[in-house]
């Protein structure tokens, strides 16, 4: 039989290997999807748990949740469309003098991930968990960065007069 501490490096080399090979296999970019779809799921149970608690669960409710996170992922396809989009313009002979990194979906998954985590930490209060301000301020800080500093949409010019 073997001694535990030989048996703990085993494991963790198993699980390094394991992690590496997936890594090579997808890059950071998929590490992200994961992370992504780790944190929608993760919202949609603590949002349901939460719901649940206060007896407020509702079955249309539950199914606009799973709309608004079905929607989650078509935008996250249309930015991983653009970066495609983008890898073929450039490939088809517009030299820019470096390779085009993948731009758009990183930073649409960024924007998801900290919202979907800002709405598991307000799940987590509804269902009585102490939260640290820190965090929920953190995490709108990053979210409010984001869509400052990546904001594409056209300014409302619109004052509401004709």
């Amino acid at each position: 039989m073997m001694p535990s501490p030989e048996k703990a490096t085993e494991i963790k080399a198993a699980i390094a290997a394991v992690l590496a090979f997936f890594t090579a296999l997808w890059g950071w970019l998929g590490w992200a999807v994961l992370v992504w779809i780790f944190c929608f799921l993760l919202d949609y149970l603590s949002g349901t748990a939460a719901a649940r608690k206060a007896r407020e669960w509702s079955s249309s409710i539950a199914r606009e949740g799973v709309w608004h996170k079905l929607g989650e992922i078509f935008a996250v396809l249309v930015a991983a469309l653009c970066d495609i989009a983008l890898k073929i313009v450039v490939s088809s002979g517009l030299d820019l003098g470096f390779e085009l990194p993948t731009l758009i979906t990183p930073i649409v998954l960024l924007w998801y991930i900290i919202t979907e985590l800002g709405s598991i930490a307000e799940n987590a209060e509804k269902m009585g968990a102490p939260v640290p301000r820190w965090i929920k301020n953190g995490l709108k800080q990053y979210r409010e960065k984001i869509d400052h500093d990546h904001n594409t949409d056209p300014p409302d010019t619109d004052s509401g007069t004709t």
